[in-house]
């Protein structure tokens, strides 16, 4: 049987959860994942488990931070001037904003406080600082 190694467009089904059992996403009821492997289209950790699987093979990894979406970042906490934000917009915590960086690529953020002049802003991906736990079945290697 053909081993998947780096280069190859393969299909998987996986399960994504955090280490409490928390699940954030899955390809069940949908199409399986495409990618390339080892064209860092995926997290590297996901990318590092599929080398060596043959079609049908089915394995539950662990993913450290580091080769997932990184630690939490205080940088990545910002401070943004209420004068910026639309006069009608009401902003609470828990919101989930959308910013432009400078290249004008969208940036995803949550509130996190409303200030008097300030709304602070959290821009970590929301798996940042996670260890995370996926579930994958190798469906093809194309």
């Amino acid at each position: 049987m053909k081993k998947v190694k780096a280069g190859d467009v393969v299909k998987v089904h996986y399960t994504g959860k955090l280490v409490n059992g928390d699940q954030f996403d899955s390809s069940a009821g949908r199409e399986p994942l495409e990618f390339t492997v080892g064209a860092g289209q995926m997290i590297k950790g996901f990318d590092d488990a599929i080398p060596g699987m043959i079609i049908g093979d089915k394995k539950t990894i662990n993913i450290a931070p580091e080769d997932a979406y990184g630690p939490r970042s205080e940088e990545a906490i910002i401070d943004f001037p209420k004068a910026n934000v639309p006069a009608d917009m009401k902003l609470e915590p828990g919101m989930q904003l959308t910013l432009s960086n400078q290249a004008g690529q969208p940036v995803p953020v949550v509130v996190v406080e409303v200030k008097d002049d300030v709304i602070v802003l959290d821009a970590n991906h929301f798996l940042a600082g996670q260890e995370l736990v996926f579930d994958i079945e190798l469906v093809e290697i194309a």
